[in-house]
């Protein structure tokens, strides 16, 4: 085949060759390549998730020019290139955080209750919720929430309470959990615990009317959120839920979940989760990756979403044959993403 073919019908994200330009079209209507996929920055490559574009720079079968850059200037926790070996160990000391960044509040985070939880926090756009589960049912595998925490964006506790289940608890989970049967006799009822938390999330709106930008109402980040509101008995609205846990940008190659553990390790620089569990640790390390995502530089678009109206009709309104006459930066230029990008929350805080 002629090169020069080859490199018509080259992805200009992926960098995949096909043998036809209508291979090619097919291809770019179903990868929802973006400008808000990872990217290396030596190559240009994009890649689906940080795990691949980790794969691409140091896997198994790695680019070989890639990787030496790499392994010469590049960081392991953010992935980032830099220009020299001096400008790699400056970003160093702001990219590989600690668990102790906050002092006291860790070693104290667990010692106390905070259950005023105040509304009028206008500074509170984004928090953090971790819960702690002990076991219900005959043999202790029935999750039922024991501990609640919500922090800000800045590590601080708003809330954090012992939760009285709904169940007769039949496991402690001690081990993990650190919680035993005197911390729940007096604890603050679920019913309670959800209606504060509810109505602090809300801000105020009627959770109806709550719209996916802009409004009062409280962006929530967490791990697993779906099993933690489960969990509490909590609606909330999709639109405002910020879960690393399938956030396809953090997710494995196979695409399935990354344990939380294992994100604020590769990602953030420090480990988690020895020994006693606690909810804020979780809290801090969710909110960590999540303003992490939210402070990447991504090309600003008018409609960056694929399921935007604007775009539902971006491949289908052109004929095939004008589509195979476009080049393949064209092609990218009109595909758009197929999830939420963090980056565009930052739109609110502008």
């Amino acid at each position: 085949m002629d090169p020069s073919e080859t490199l018509r019908n080259k992805c200009a994200s992926c960098y995949r060759q096909f043998n036809k330009k209508e291979h090619l079209v097919e291809h770019m209507r179903t990868s929802y390549h973006s400008v808000h996929e990872p990217i290396c920055g030596f190559c240009g490559k994009r890649s689906r998730s940080f795990e691949s574009l980790r794969e691409h720079l140091i896997g198994p079968l790695p680019k070989a020019e890639c990787e030496r850059v790499f392994r010469e200037r590049g960081c392991d926790i953010c992935l980032t290139i830099l220009s020299s070996r001096n400008a790699l160990r400056v970003h160093r000391d702001t990219c590989q955080l600690s668990y102790g960044n906050n002092g006291l509040s860790y070693r104290f985070a667990n010692l106390g209750i905070q259950d005023d939880l105040r509304i009028d926090n206008w500074k509170t756009r984004a928090v953090a919720l971790a819960c702690k589960m002990v076991g219900g049912g005959s043999d202790g595998s029935l999750d039922l929430c024991a501990k609640v925490c919500i922090t800000d964006e800045y590590d601080n506790i708003l809330f954090q309470s012992y939760v009285k289940p709904y169940l007769p608890v039949t496991n402690y989970r001690h081990e993990t959990t650190g919680i035993r049967p005197e911390y729940l006799r007096d604890a603050m009822p679920l019913r309670q615990v959800q209606r504060k938390i509810q109505d602090f999330l809300c801000n105020g709106e009627p959770i109806w009317k709550i719209r996916p930008q802009g409004g009062k109402a409280r962006i929530l980040v967490g791990h697993g959120l779906d099993h933690d509101l489960k969990c509490l008995e909590l609606e909330y609205p999709a639109s405002k839920l910020r879960d690393t846990a399938n956030y396809p940008p953090l997710m494995k190659t196979s695409k399935l979940s990354n344990s939380l553990k294992y994100l604020t390790k590769a990602y953030l620089g420090y480990d988690i989760q020895i020994g006693m569990q606690y909810p804020y640790e979780d809290c801090v390390a969710t909110m960590r990756l999540y303003k992490r995502m939210r402070s990447q530089a991504h090309r600003n678009e008018n409609y960056p979403l694929a399921t935007d109206p604007q775009n539902k009709n971006n491949f289908a309104s052109w004929r095939q044959n004008e589509l195979e006459r476009m080049s393949p930066d064209e092609l990218l230029a009109i595909s758009r993403s197929d999830f939420y990008c963090w980056c565009l929350d930052s739109k609110d805080y502008a």
